[in-house]
């Protein structure tokens, strides 16, 4: 399998990364300059609200505006003082006595137990926090103190002061073998370690060179931190080019092309200090023709947003984002399978959980997602869809939750974000309908200027009305209307002006009664 790494900078506003395997674009990330890109981002910070009622505070860490933080995402350093007699043994009280790692339990990611926020801080607390996750409409970002800086095998976590190994390395032979190998580097003691799944087959020289580049950053964050004034940035993410080499890369990707100058001596740098050995394999694109025609995926780019998305073979996917979930819905189209409706229904929806996965990768769908499956009678076929996508889903490299068909054929799932999906990046919502995607009839609008109309003509001050309206709308209005209109203008003796406009939202309405003088009547 050719897999290859495309990176397009061509367009200063814009950044664009994709991941191809064998001419089909698996994976798609893109950075606006314009955009606010906070995550991984830290601060120090200071607390300028505390909210009991929901457990979280309200931090202003320099940026315009307040960031969000859940008490389950207060590290233990800042309740140290409220446990010192909480250990469950005497061992654990002479650790805490000493400054040493806290106990598991007390550290844990979660609000069980720790103190109540408003006991841990009050406002005007310094704070040093990392942004996790981008806000989102009217939703500041989320921050937590529990800090973590990658490397492109380790990742230093200060609070966590011991040594892990990722999740994602589930065998236990290769886990001890590296807690092993990082024990034998004798990192520096209150400070925390995880190995990264790019360290699992690395020597231990290229991770003691990982551990020396983040423990120099360390200090030089440090050193911010006490000569800073808060709130104040103390540390910045790198930008997306150097990230995704740093986060995606492997040996598995053969090549990684990039069709701009600048970006291609970073990216060559940056390879030089992480894999030295691989840095040939960085090139400088120089075709005339624009790198992702030149692979054919502009297109595919560009339809990425289609709500409706046709399957090889007959089907197809609906998927509909909104404020709550992302609903995907199936459809069987012309797909058909030997005149069998439950096989017909089976084969199409393992194809169908193949595609789910990938639209939810090169989109950057997060939070809810409901997929709503074709209806399956035997229970082996709806365990089957189920294990499908779970296996389409392993290789997301957001953290994805697939729970189990329901009796209505449908598979909730959550899958991590981090950032507004990529269509809330690309797109504003649409002025004349505010997002909704429906605008009102002609015929709706003309009823309610037609009750506004009769409500102002039994007003005694009332002379003349004047009402400004879409086109649509105003010959709706004169042509099914007019009877209507000039009964009224006679029964109350009053004058109704009807002013059109074509460059105005389908639903804009203006209305204004007027005395004799001129002057405007207030009808309220």
């Amino acid at each position: 399998m050719k897999k290859e790494m495309l990176i397009n900078v061509l367009q200063p506003e814009e950044s664009r990364i994709a991941i191809v395997e064998d001419g089909v674009l698996e994976e798609l990330y893109v950075e606006r300059s314009s955009a606010e890109n906070y995550v991984g981002n830290i601060y120090k910070g200071r607390v300028v609200n505390i909210e009991p009622s929901i457990q979280a505070a309200f931090v202003d860490f320099g940026v315009g505006r307040n960031g969000f933080l859940h008490v389950s995402d207060v590290e233990f350093q800042y309740y140290r003082h409220l446990v010192k007699d909480g250990g469950e043994d005497d061992r654990e009280q002479r650790e805490l006595s000493r400054g040493g790692p806290p106990p598991k339990h007390l550290n844990e990611r979660n609000a069980r137990n720790k103190p109540p926020i408003q006991k841990i801080f009050q406002r005007g607390s310094e704070v040093l926090v990392q942004v996790i996750k981008e806000g989102i409409g009217n939703k500041g970002p989320t921050l937590s103190t529990y800090i973590s800086i990658p490397g492109r095998y380790l990742v230093l976590m200060p609070g966590l002061q011991r040594v892990g190994v990722s999740r994602k390395i589930d065998d236990e032979k290769t886990r001890r073998r590296l807690r092993q190998t990082m024990k034998s580097i004798q990192p520096p003691e209150g400070l925390g370690f995880i190995i990264r799944t790019a360290g699992i087959d690395r020597e231990e020289s290229d991770l003691k060179r990982d551990l020396s580049y983040l423990l120099r950053l360390w200090e030089t964050i440090v050193t911010r931190l006490k000569k800073t004034p808060s709130p104040a940035g103390i540390y910045e993410e790198s930008d997306m080019i150097i990230r995704t080499i740093r986060d995606i890369y492997t040996n598995e990707i053969d090549t990684v092309l990039i069709d701009e100058d600048g970006a291609f001596e970073r990216a060559r740098e940056f390879m030089k200090i992480v894999m030295p050995s691989n840095v040939n394999r960085i090139q400088r694109y120089s075709g005339s023709e624009p790198l992702f025609n030149k692979y054919g995926i502009e297109n595919e780019i560009a339809r990425i947003h289609d709500r409706h998305v046709p399957l090889q073979g007959g089907g197809s996917l609906v998927i509909d984002q909104t404020e709550a979930l992302v609903a995907i819905d199936v459809n069987s189209g012309s797909f058909r399978a030997d005149n069998d409706a439950e096989k017909s229904a089976y084969l199409m929806n393992l194809r169908a959980a193949e595609a789910i996965a990938r639209q939810i990768r090169l989109r950057d769908l997060g939070g809810v997602i409901v997929n709503d499956f074709i209806d399956m009678r035997e229970e082996r076929h709806r365990r089957g869809v189920e294990r499908a996508l779970r296996e389409a889903v392993e290789r997301d490299r957001a953290r994805t939750r697939v729970l189990r068909i329901s009796p209505f054929g449908l598979i909730e799932m959550t899958r991590q974000r981090i950032r507004p999906s990529l269509r809330r990046s690309v797109y504003e919502n649409c002025p004349s309908c505010n997002g909704v995607g429906q605008v009102k009839t002609a015929e709706s609008l003309s009823i309610e200027v037609m009750r506004l109309v009769m409500s102002a003509a039994g007003h005694e001050q009332v002379t003349r009305m004047l009402i400004e309206v879409h086109d649509r709308v105003g010959n709706y209005l004169n042509n099914r209307k007019r009877k209507d209109l000039i009964r009224i203008e006679d029964e109350n003796e009053v004058e109704v002006v009807i002013v059109t406009k074509s460059d105005v939202s389908f639903e804009h309405m203006t209305f204004r009664a007027e005395d004799a003088a001129g002057r405007e009547v207030n009808l309220s």
